[in-house]
């Protein structure tokens, strides 16, 4: 790179460069100091191949943020897109909306993720960090900024929140209690499916001669319209349908239409989980005694009861619809620590109850 400092007639000192794009660029400072200090780091960043051109960076946050949600957009559900919507709003563009991409420092993102903290619970300000700490990574692959600012800043801790996990017993008097939807309860809590995938079953979503559900869809309510789409993993499954509950499906499903829902509202549409919470679960749960259950708990349940039942991790993977064995077994892994208890004691048995000769070792 050739650049140099020249002093102008006001006295000020004015650094000029050309890029590696070839065109020619220029800063003026007060001081020489400064002037040669921003060439020595404009000379570094060519060196390293980190260059970016400053035009390039002058794009706001707010604008930059808005040109990458679009693009996104046809990649993402729409509870995802509208939360995304929801945490640039309220969380990331009262402070960064108008401050360009290059004006972004770490220490003021810092600053930022610790009001942040001060104000809001851990879940919803790590969340807004990381979106941020995506935008700008977004913009560092486009060239625009050379590095990530949000990099390195430590987010507030998650409370450690302990899975419940009902035992059949509960689950049994849960469903009981619900009523109408009872069989949707046993549904979700030995099955395990997600709310939403549920509650878009159809009748055709019921294979009663391999005793499977065909879980294929979603639907969640967004912005008080209910907006189907794949599931989360956008992978479509079969799950095992326990035998107790054939006889039960069969009842749901008689003159029903094949694309019909399986389980509606009073009225005949698709379930909106708030309403259904308010009007069904709520009450089911406390007249159960089972005060701040939440309806992702009966997943978990799901999870439980088949791992008690002898279930492999692969197995589990696939009930639940999990990308990969390795995210089941970090979710469930004390569940499983104790299928390794019972493995060591079979092999200190050993055949026809030899030891494995380890001990002699």
């Amino acid at each position: 790179m050739s650049g140099f400092v020249e002093k102008r007639t006001t006295g000020r000192w004015r650094a000029r460069y050309r890029g590696p794009d070839g065109r020619e660029r220029s800063k003026t400072f007060d001081r020489r100091v400064d002037a040669d200090r921003w060439l020595a780091g404009v000379s570094f960043a060519i060196a390293r191949g980190e260059w970016t051109d400053p035009a390039r960076a002058r794009v706001t946050v707010g604008d930059w943020s808005r040109q990458w949600l679009t693009a996104k957009a046809p990649s993402l559900k729409a509870t995802t897109r509208e939360s995304y919507r929801s945490i640039l709003k309220t969380c990331i563009w009262p402070t960064w909306e108008r401050v360009p991409l290059a004006a972004v420092t770490h220490s003021d993102v810092a600053a930022w993720v610790a009001r942040l903290s001060a104000q809001m619970g851990a879940s919803r300000c790590r969340k807004s960090a990381i979106l941020l700490s995506g935008i700008m990574s977004a913009a560092v692959r486009d060239q625009r900024i050379s590095r990530n600012p949000c990099d390195g800043v430590s987010l507030p801790r998650l409370l450690d929140h302990r899975q419940r996990f009902l035992t059949m017993a509960e689950l049994q008097d849960l469903a009981d209690r619900a009523r109408a939807y009872r069989l949707m309860i046993l549904v979700l809590g030995l099955c395990g499916l997600r709310f939403g995938e549920c509650a878009a079953l159809r009748v055709r979503s019921v294979d009663l001669m391999r005793r499977r559900l065909r879980v294929s869809e979603s639907v969640s309510e967004v912005n008080g319209h209910m907006i189907w789409s794949t599931p989360k993993t956008h992978q479509s499954r079969d799950v095992p349908i326990p035998r107790s509950l054939i006889d039960a499906l069969v009842a749901q499903a008689a003159g029903k239409k094949p694309e019909d829902v399986l389980f509606s509202s009073p009225n005949g549409e698709p379930i909106r989980l708030a309403n259904w919470r308010q009007r069904v679960w709520d009450p089911a749960v406390a007249a159960a005694g089972l005060t701040g259950l939440t309806p992702h708990d009966l997943r978990h349940t799901a999870a439980s009861l088949a791992i008690a039942s002898g279930a492999s991790v692969k197995h589990v993977q696939r009930m639940l619809g999990h990308k990969d064995a390795a995210m089941t077994l970090n979710v469930y892994t004390s569940l499983f620590e104790d299928d390794l208890d019972d493995v060591s004691n079979r092999l200190d048995g050993g055949p026809a109850g030899s030891c494995c000769g380890l001990c002699a070792a």
